[in-house]
């Protein structure tokens, strides 16, 4: 079975967030993910990682004011100052909490913004943050994010997008997250699209579709998913990033061959 790891911003949600760690060791998982750490006091999750043997897989770069609906900065021209601010903060994270793949949210492009200027400043700012992120030895993650449902305007809604500023950026540390809730809504066929995209992919994660719940709740084969992702030779971390539908332990029928 892949190498699980637990969205902790959306999982084990019935106790407060220190406290997931232990609930996510408990269920079995040996790795973590949550959207932001900035939160929480670097000691204090570096403590909740020790003591639970728990890995910090990846988190997101700041996203801007993310309960004022924005989600990500990255195409922004008027925030660049403020994205490499966010840069500089999410690596004393990493650094903290041993913590290899950082993830960059595109953001949400203004209608009056044109696509031309979003790109370029997208470019732009993936391109410096990967040379910081090199100096750290680490991999900076771009998520292909559905504008069908969730985030209508999302800037990189496809993984072919993803690949073109990959192209652009043109470095080594840069790399696809593969999110198989939101593939599905945009583009399906996940299996052949994973073995065609697997020399780019990071990172993956999945919830099903639709309602971005638990598997076996919709349309996608997860048995044949992780099957074909342990058969493709994919070798990085695949985070349960859903919504469970009622006690999270009641959501992990899924995860018994994965314990």
């Amino acid at each position: 079975m892949p190498r699980f790891a637990a969205n902790l911003s959306m999982l084990f949600t019935e106790v407060d967030f220190p406290e997931r760690f232990a609930m996510a060791r408990t269920a079995g998982f040996k790795g973590v993910e949550y959207l932001f750490p900035y939160a929480c006091p670097k000691d204090l999750l570096k403590q909740l990682l020790n003591d639970n043997q728990l890995t910090q897989v990846l988190f997101n770069l700041p996203p801007g004011d993310w309960d004022a609906g924005e989600r990500g900065i990255a195409c922004l021209p008027d925030r660049v100052e403020e994205f490499r601010a966010g840069v500089e903060q999410a690596i004393e994270y990493a650094r903290a909490l041993d913590c290899r793949q950082l993830n960059c949210l595109a953001g949400l492009k203004p209608t009056d913004l044109s696509d031309e200027t979003a790109w370029q400043t997208l470019v732009s700012n993936v391109s410096w943050a990967a040379g910081k992120l090199a100096d750290e030895n680490i991999t900076l993650c771009l998520e292909a994010i559905n504008s069908r449902v969730d985030m209508p305007e999302f800037f990189l809604d496809t993984s072919g997008k993803v690949l073109a500023l990959i192209e652009d950026v043109d470095a080594d540390n840069v790399r696809l997250q593969y999110d198989l809730y939101h593939m599905q809504i945009m583009e399906g066929d996940l299996v052949r699209s994973m073995e065609c995209l697997l020399p780019w992919i990071g990172h993956i994660q999945f919830a099903d579709n639709p309602g971005r719940h638990e598997p076996g709740t919709g349309e996608i084969n997860f048995s044949n998913v992780f099957e074909a992702i342990d058969t493709m030779g994919y070798e990085g971390w695949v985070s349960a990033e859903y919504r469970p539908t009622g006690a999270t332990a009641d959501s992990l029928s899924w995860f018994a061959g994965g314990r």
